[in-house]
């Protein structure tokens, strides 16, 4: 009897010593921060090991990663990227000879061309094939009644055809130009059909002219179709010489005056500019169209609706370094391999 009854409270002793370590370990569970519960978990060996070797194997990606970022940070964005970021609406650059397009952006749509309509203007007057020193007079009905843009030609004023046609394509004066095609055979309507037929010959089938001046907003175009009279344009000798003079000196009435070209590009040593014209209302904002020779190629430039002073002419910069940019990855790319191997990133 005395064994059973010290059995029984031994057994009682052991099993309340189970109880009290159990609770123990959930006590001390419980106390634990919820965020290390989640850490506590079990993992077999091989899983372990594959998870080491895992992160060993992204450590040389990683920090390749850094030096690329390293890299692409002391160099300008444009030729990090190795892409061209045009602040204008709409613009197209293209080779030349063959058309084919280097870059472009929103080239089809159709928008106000400002005073970019002087090169239609010209070409047209020298299609009539007129006498370049026949004089002809600023009047009424060549001042700006629907933006008052200021002139310094008076009404009065006489010059020949060629300082009129210079003064329209260089500085693009506005009643230089309205004059033009006010004494053009037929008169302002006459040549207004011929701008538009002209248009259509040369494929501009998004193109539509309502004066010679580009004041209104109703002569619209694209950068596509804005290229292409780019092209026609530049077949023209007196064009291109009129729209790359830097300055000149004209004797209007017995007093001299100095105009200005409206693209600083052309005075700038940096560029070899062939053709340029700029243009300005409200509704088209900066335009700019060039034929330049860039990067030992000849292209057209064509710029539309640039917000700010200098947008089209930064936009214009930046497309030569990034052509000039591309040239340069060209060409080292052509050189042996071994070349290449030498100025290759180090791995790591």
């Amino acid at each position: 009897m005395q064994i059973r009854l010290k059995t029984a409270l031994l057994f009682v002793a052991l099993l309340g010593v189970g109880f009290s370590s159990v609770e123990t370990a959930q006590a001390v569970d419980n106390a634990k921060p919820s965020s290390q519960k989640h850490k506590v978990k079990a993992v077999a060996p091989k899983a372990k090991a594959a998870s080491a070797a895992r992160k060993s194997a992204a450590l040389p990606v990683a920090k390749k990663q850094s030096a690329s970022r390293l890299t692409a940070s002391s160099v300008p964005v444009w030729q990090a990227a190795r892409r061209l970021d045009v602040q204008s609406a709409s613009a197209l650059v293209i080779e030349q000879v063959g058309g084919d397009a280097l870059y472009q952006k929103n080239a089809s749509q159709v928008v106000p061309i400002a005073s970019i309509t002087k090169l239609m203007t010209a070409m047209v007057v020298l299609d009539s094939a007129p006498s370049l020193h026949t004089p002809i007079t600023i009047s009424d009905d060549d001042v700006d009644t629907l933006r008052g843009s200021r002139s310094r030609l008076h009404v009065g004023s006489v010059m020949s055809r060629q300082f009129a046609l210079l003064l329209a394509l260089m500085s693009s004066e506005n009643r230089a130009a309205h004059a033009l095609a006010r004494n053009y055979p037929g008169g302002l309507p006459a040549f207004l059909s011929a701008m538009n037929i002209k248009a259509l010959s040369l494929g501009m089938h998004d193109t539509h002219f309502e004066d010679p001046t580009g004041l209104t907003s109703s002569n619209v175009s694209t950068a596509r179709d804005l290229a292409k009279m780019v092209v026609a344009a530049h077949s023209y000798p007196l064009i291109r010489e009129f729209t790359t003079t830097s300055e000149a000196t004209v004797d209007i009435g017995g007093r001299s005056m100095s105009y200005h070209n409206t693209n600083p590009l052309v005075k700038s040593a940096a560029w070899d500019v062939g053709l340029s014209k700029t243009g300005y209302i409200n509704e088209a904002g900066k335009c700019l169209v060039m034929q330049a020779r860039v990067a030992d190629k000849p292209v057209v430039i064509v710029l539309l609706d640039s917000v700010g002073k200098q947008t089209r002419v930064g936009d214009a910069n930046r497309i030569k370094r990034w052509m000039e940019s591309t040239q340069v990855r060209a060409q080292a790319s052509q050189k042996p391999a071994t070349h290449a191997t030498l100025v290759a990133a180090p791995p790591g």
